[in-house]
Protein backbone atom coordinates (compact mmCIF):
# COMPACT_ATOMS: atom_id res chain seq x y z
CA UNK A 1 0.00 0.00 0.00
CA UNK A 2 1.16 3.36 -0.71
CA UNK A 3 -2.13 5.74 -0.25
CA UNK A 4 -4.58 5.37 2.13
CA UNK A 5 -7.41 2.97 0.83
CA UNK A 6 -11.21 3.24 2.14
CA UNK A 7 -12.79 0.18 2.36
CA UNK A 8 -16.28 -1.09 2.46
CA UNK A 9 -17.47 -3.72 4.34
CA UNK A 10 -21.02 -4.97 3.34
CA UNK A 11 -23.44 -6.55 5.85
CA UNK A 12 -26.76 -7.30 3.76
CA UNK A 13 -29.37 -9.49 3.14
CA UNK A 14 -29.44 -11.17 -0.32
CA UNK A 15 -33.11 -11.63 -1.75
CA UNK A 16 -32.40 -15.35 -0.91
CA UNK A 17 -32.61 -17.83 -3.63
CA UNK A 18 -33.30 -15.16 -6.52
CA UNK A 19 -29.65 -14.55 -7.93
CA UNK A 20 -30.78 -12.25 -10.38
CA UNK A 21 -32.34 -10.38 -7.32
CA UNK A 22 -29.20 -10.30 -5.13
CA UNK A 23 -26.97 -9.05 -7.44
CA UNK A 24 -29.37 -6.30 -8.21
CA UNK A 25 -29.36 -5.39 -4.80
CA UNK A 26 -25.20 -5.64 -4.74
CA UNK A 27 -24.95 -3.32 -7.47
CA UNK A 28 -27.14 -0.85 -5.52
CA UNK A 29 -24.81 -1.14 -2.11
CA UNK A 30 -21.92 -1.15 -4.49
CA UNK A 31 -23.03 2.37 -5.79
CA UNK A 32 -24.13 3.71 -2.28
CA UNK A 33 -20.51 2.32 -1.48
CA UNK A 34 -18.87 4.02 -4.62
CA UNK A 35 -20.88 7.41 -3.58
CA UNK A 36 -18.99 7.35 -0.01
CA UNK A 37 -15.48 7.20 -2.10
CA UNK A 38 -14.88 3.69 -1.24
CA UNK A 39 -12.03 1.79 -3.63
CA UNK A 40 -13.11 -1.18 -2.23
CA UNK A 41 -16.67 -3.10 -1.94
CA UNK A 42 -16.88 -6.58 0.00
CA UNK A 43 -19.39 -8.82 0.21
CA UNK A 44 -20.18 -11.39 2.66
CA UNK A 45 -19.53 -15.18 2.42
CA UNK A 46 -22.01 -16.98 -0.35
CA UNK A 47 -23.60 -13.51 -0.80
CA UNK A 48 -25.16 -14.76 -3.88
CA UNK A 49 -27.83 -16.42 -4.28
CA UNK A 50 -27.61 -16.92 -0.21
CA UNK A 51 -25.77 -18.75 2.61
CA UNK A 52 -27.22 -22.14 3.10
CA UNK A 53 -27.67 -21.67 6.74
CA UNK A 54 -27.45 -24.76 8.57
CA UNK A 55 -30.97 -24.20 9.97
CA UNK A 56 -32.10 -25.50 6.79
CA UNK A 57 -29.17 -26.86 5.17
CA UNK A 58 -28.79 -29.91 7.88
CA UNK A 59 -32.22 -31.39 6.43
CA UNK A 60 -30.34 -32.48 3.50
CA UNK A 61 -29.10 -35.23 5.14
CA UNK A 62 -32.39 -36.72 4.75
CA UNK A 63 -31.33 -39.48 2.36
CA UNK A 64 -34.97 -39.27 0.27
CA UNK A 65 -36.64 -36.07 1.97
CA UNK A 66 -38.34 -34.63 -1.39
CA UNK A 67 -38.20 -30.97 0.62
CA UNK A 68 -34.48 -31.33 0.68
CA UNK A 69 -33.99 -32.10 -2.82
CA UNK A 70 -35.78 -29.46 -3.89
CA UNK A 71 -34.36 -27.14 -1.53
CA UNK A 72 -30.57 -28.21 -2.97
CA UNK A 73 -32.12 -28.08 -6.66
CA UNK A 74 -32.89 -24.98 -6.34
CA UNK A 75 -29.77 -23.13 -4.39
CA UNK A 76 -28.22 -25.22 -7.72
CA UNK A 77 -30.02 -23.15 -10.74
CA UNK A 78 -29.67 -20.19 -8.53
CA UNK A 79 -25.88 -20.81 -8.19
CA UNK A 80 -23.25 -18.72 -10.20
CA UNK A 81 -21.53 -20.03 -13.18
CA UNK A 82 -17.85 -18.56 -14.06
CA UNK A 83 -17.75 -17.89 -16.53
CA UNK A 84 -21.60 -16.29 -17.11
CA UNK A 85 -23.49 -13.58 -17.27
CA UNK A 86 -24.24 -13.13 -13.73
CA UNK A 87 -20.30 -12.72 -13.39
CA UNK A 88 -20.99 -10.22 -16.04
CA UNK A 89 -23.40 -7.97 -14.43
CA UNK A 90 -21.14 -8.13 -11.39
CA UNK A 91 -18.18 -6.92 -13.45
CA UNK A 92 -20.56 -3.99 -14.65
CA UNK A 93 -21.30 -2.66 -11.24
CA UNK A 94 -17.83 -2.76 -10.38
CA UNK A 95 -16.82 -1.24 -13.72
CA UNK A 96 -19.10 1.74 -13.46
CA UNK A 97 -18.43 2.29 -10.26
CA UNK A 98 -14.55 1.76 -10.74
CA UNK A 99 -14.41 0.27 -7.24
CA UNK A 100 -13.07 -3.07 -6.41
CA UNK A 101 -15.32 -5.95 -5.82
CA UNK A 102 -14.79 -9.09 -3.65
CA UNK A 103 -17.70 -10.91 -3.58
CA UNK A 104 -19.03 -14.73 -1.90
CA UNK A 105 -20.95 -16.41 -4.30
CA UNK A 106 -21.93 -20.40 -5.05
CA UNK A 107 -20.35 -21.55 -7.78
CA UNK A 108 -21.51 -23.94 -10.52
CA UNK A 109 -18.66 -25.22 -13.34
CA UNK A 110 -20.61 -24.67 -16.62
CA UNK A 111 -18.28 -27.82 -17.47
CA UNK A 112 -19.12 -29.96 -14.76
CA UNK A 113 -22.27 -28.66 -13.14
CA UNK A 114 -22.66 -31.64 -10.90
CA UNK A 115 -20.94 -29.87 -8.34
CA UNK A 116 -21.33 -26.61 -6.32
CA UNK A 117 -18.06 -24.36 -4.98
CA UNK A 118 -17.99 -21.58 -2.09
CA UNK A 119 -16.12 -19.27 -4.14
CA UNK A 120 -14.45 -15.84 -3.95
CA UNK A 121 -14.64 -13.62 -7.22
CA UNK A 122 -12.52 -10.25 -6.85
CA UNK A 123 -13.71 -8.30 -9.81
CA UNK A 124 -11.39 -5.34 -10.71
CA UNK A 125 -12.41 -1.84 -11.88
CA UNK A 126 -11.91 -2.84 -15.43
CA UNK A 127 -14.76 -5.20 -15.33
CA UNK A 128 -11.84 -8.30 -15.18
CA UNK A 129 -12.21 -10.91 -13.14
CA UNK A 130 -8.62 -10.68 -11.41
CA UNK A 131 -8.89 -13.74 -9.57
CA UNK A 132 -11.01 -16.52 -8.12
CA UNK A 133 -10.83 -18.76 -4.96
CA UNK A 134 -12.71 -21.95 -4.07
CA UNK A 135 -12.93 -22.89 -0.08
CA UNK A 136 -10.65 -25.60 0.75
CA UNK A 137 -12.84 -27.28 3.10
CA UNK A 138 -16.41 -26.97 3.47
CA UNK A 139 -17.49 -27.03 6.85
CA UNK A 140 -19.89 -28.87 8.89
CA UNK A 141 -23.21 -28.51 7.45
CA UNK A 142 -21.58 -27.63 4.18
CA UNK A 143 -20.27 -30.56 2.92
CA UNK A 144 -23.73 -31.96 1.79
CA UNK A 145 -23.35 -28.65 -0.19
CA UNK A 146 -20.41 -27.62 -1.35
CA UNK A 147 -17.26 -29.74 -2.84
CA UNK A 148 -13.47 -29.19 -1.79
CA UNK A 149 -12.15 -26.44 -3.75
CA UNK A 150 -8.45 -26.25 -5.00
CA UNK A 151 -5.28 -24.05 -4.15
CA UNK A 152 -5.72 -21.50 -6.94
CA UNK A 153 -6.23 -18.08 -5.83
CA UNK A 154 -4.29 -18.68 -2.10
CA UNK A 155 -2.15 -15.61 -2.98
CA UNK A 156 -2.70 -12.38 -2.85
CA UNK A 157 -3.47 -10.26 -5.57
CA UNK A 158 -1.63 -7.18 -6.15
CA UNK A 159 -3.73 -4.33 -7.38
CA UNK A 160 -3.16 -0.47 -7.21
CA UNK A 161 -4.59 -0.49 -3.73
CA UNK A 162 -2.28 -2.75 -2.27
CA UNK A 163 -2.01 -6.68 -1.83
CA UNK A 164 -5.93 -8.29 -1.24
CA UNK A 165 -5.90 -11.71 -0.43
CA UNK A 166 -8.81 -13.47 1.04
CA UNK A 167 -10.07 -16.94 2.91
CA UNK A 168 -13.42 -18.23 3.64
CA UNK A 169 -14.98 -18.61 6.60
CA UNK A 170 -13.11 -21.46 8.08
CA UNK A 171 -10.48 -21.48 6.05
CA UNK A 172 -9.11 -18.64 8.06
CA UNK A 173 -8.04 -21.92 11.08
CA UNK A 174 -5.89 -23.55 8.34
CA UNK A 175 -2.23 -22.02 9.35
CA UNK A 176 -0.83 -23.29 6.00
CA UNK A 177 -3.53 -21.73 4.07
CA UNK A 178 -3.11 -18.26 6.13
CA UNK A 179 0.66 -18.84 5.77
CA UNK A 180 0.48 -19.07 2.08
CA UNK A 181 -1.15 -15.16 1.87
CA UNK A 182 1.34 -14.01 4.46
CA UNK A 183 4.32 -15.45 1.72
CA UNK A 184 2.71 -13.36 -0.58
CA UNK A 185 2.55 -9.87 1.14
CA UNK A 186 -1.16 -9.48 2.09
CA UNK A 187 -1.81 -6.21 3.10
CA UNK A 188 -5.67 -5.95 3.09
CA UNK A 189 -7.17 -9.45 4.26
CA UNK A 190 -10.63 -10.38 3.24
CA UNK A 191 -12.28 -13.07 6.24
CA UNK A 192 -16.01 -13.43 4.54
CA UNK A 193 -17.73 -15.69 6.89
CA UNK A 194 -20.94 -16.90 8.04
CA UNK A 195 -19.85 -17.44 11.80
CA UNK A 196 -22.00 -15.31 13.81
CA UNK A 197 -20.67 -16.21 17.06
CA UNK A 198 -18.48 -14.58 19.46
CA UNK A 199 -15.62 -16.18 19.54
CA UNK A 200 -15.29 -15.48 15.88
CA UNK A 201 -14.37 -11.85 16.81
CA UNK A 202 -11.15 -13.29 18.92
CA UNK A 203 -10.40 -14.86 15.49
CA UNK A 204 -10.55 -11.54 13.56
CA UNK A 205 -8.37 -10.33 16.56
CA UNK A 206 -5.52 -13.07 16.15
CA UNK A 207 -5.85 -12.82 11.80
CA UNK A 208 -5.00 -9.39 12.19
CA UNK A 209 -2.51 -9.18 14.73
CA UNK A 210 -0.31 -12.45 13.27
CA UNK A 211 -1.13 -11.14 9.89
CA UNK A 212 -0.21 -7.60 10.61
CA UNK A 213 -2.71 -6.24 8.00
CA UNK A 214 -5.76 -4.77 7.90
CA UNK A 215 -8.66 -7.19 8.26
CA UNK A 216 -12.20 -6.89 6.13
CA UNK A 217 -14.43 -9.20 7.41
CA UNK A 218 -17.97 -9.24 6.31
CA UNK A 219 -20.60 -11.38 7.68
CA UNK A 220 -23.80 -13.20 6.48
CA UNK A 221 -26.83 -11.53 7.51
CA UNK A 222 -30.42 -13.33 7.19
CA UNK A 223 -34.00 -13.09 8.44
CA UNK A 224 -36.60 -16.16 7.26
CA UNK A 225 -38.27 -13.01 5.49
CA UNK A 226 -35.46 -13.22 3.14
CA UNK A 227 -36.87 -16.60 1.17
CA UNK A 228 -39.23 -17.00 -0.53
CA UNK A 229 -42.90 -18.48 0.46
CA UNK A 230 -42.56 -21.25 -1.29
CA UNK A 231 -38.96 -22.55 0.17
CA UNK A 232 -39.22 -25.80 0.18
CA UNK A 233 -37.72 -26.23 4.00
CA UNK A 234 -39.33 -23.28 4.60
CA UNK A 235 -40.78 -25.01 8.11
CA UNK A 236 -37.35 -24.71 9.28
CA UNK A 237 -37.77 -21.11 9.97
CA UNK A 238 -40.57 -21.97 12.36
CA UNK A 239 -40.60 -19.57 15.49
CA UNK A 240 -36.82 -17.78 14.33
CA UNK A 241 -36.57 -14.15 13.45
CA UNK A 242 -33.43 -13.69 12.81
CA UNK A 243 -31.07 -16.87 10.80
CA UNK A 244 -27.68 -14.98 10.28
CA UNK A 245 -27.13 -11.98 12.59
CA UNK A 246 -23.77 -10.59 11.20
CA UNK A 247 -20.89 -9.67 13.26
CA UNK A 248 -19.53 -7.76 10.31
CA UNK A 249 -15.89 -5.65 11.18
CA UNK A 250 -12.92 -4.13 10.21
CA UNK A 251 -9.86 -4.14 12.21
CA UNK A 252 -6.21 -2.50 12.10
CA UNK A 253 -3.18 -4.17 11.86
CA UNK A 254 -2.58 -4.22 15.49
CA UNK A 255 -6.37 -6.14 16.26
CA UNK A 256 -7.82 -2.98 17.08
CA UNK A 257 -11.28 -2.33 15.17
CA UNK A 258 -11.82 0.35 12.97
CA UNK A 259 -15.71 -0.58 12.37
CA UNK A 260 -18.04 -3.19 13.62
CA UNK A 261 -19.21 -5.41 14.89
CA UNK A 262 -22.37 -4.68 13.53
CA UNK A 263 -24.93 -7.43 14.50
CA UNK A 264 -28.98 -8.15 13.98
CA UNK A 265 -29.29 -5.39 10.97
CA UNK A 266 -28.30 -4.32 7.04
CA UNK A 267 -25.37 -1.81 6.88
CA UNK A 268 -21.83 -0.82 5.37
CA UNK A 269 -19.24 -0.67 7.59
CA UNK A 270 -16.23 1.65 6.09
CA UNK A 271 -12.55 2.37 7.08
CA UNK A 272 -10.05 4.71 5.48
CA UNK A 273 -6.56 1.97 5.68
CA UNK A 274 -3.88 4.61 6.18
CA UNK A 275 -0.40 2.18 5.25
CA UNK A 276 1.90 3.73 7.68
CA UNK A 277 -0.15 1.29 9.86
CA UNK A 278 1.55 -1.50 8.47
CA UNK A 279 5.22 -0.25 8.65
CA UNK A 280 4.24 0.59 12.53
CA UNK A 281 3.01 -2.99 12.90
CA UNK A 282 5.89 -5.13 11.27
CA UNK A 283 8.68 -3.35 12.90
CA UNK A 284 8.08 -5.65 15.35
CA UNK A 285 6.72 -8.56 14.13
CA UNK A 286 6.47 -9.75 10.07
CA UNK A 287 5.14 -13.59 10.09
CA UNK A 288 7.10 -14.16 6.51
CA UNK A 289 9.88 -12.04 6.69
CA UNK A 290 12.00 -10.87 9.42
CA UNK A 291 10.01 -13.46 12.23
CA UNK A 292 10.21 -16.30 9.32
CA UNK A 293 12.57 -19.04 9.56
CA UNK A 294 12.60 -20.21 5.34
CA UNK A 295 15.93 -22.19 6.68
CA UNK A 296 13.83 -24.18 8.80
CA UNK A 297 10.17 -24.41 7.09
CA UNK A 298 9.06 -24.70 3.71
CA UNK A 299 5.66 -24.28 2.57
CA UNK A 300 4.52 -25.57 -0.78
CA UNK A 301 1.02 -24.81 -2.65
CA UNK A 302 0.06 -26.55 -5.48
CA UNK A 303 -2.58 -24.07 -6.57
Amino acid sequence: MREPVRVACVQAEPVALDRAGTIEKLAGLTAEAASTGAQLVVFPEAFVPAYPSSVWAKYLAGWADPRAKAAYALLAREAVEVPGDAVERMAEAAREHGVWLLVGVTERDPEHPGTLFNSLLYLGPDGRLAQRHRKLVPTNHERLVWGPGDGRGLRALETPLGRVGGLICWENYMPLARFALYESGVEIYVASTADDSDAWQATLVHLARESRAFVVAPSHFQRPSAYPDDFPLREAFDGLEVIGRGGSAILGPDGAYLAGPLYDEEGILYADLEPARLDEERQRFDPAGHYHRPDVFRLKVRD
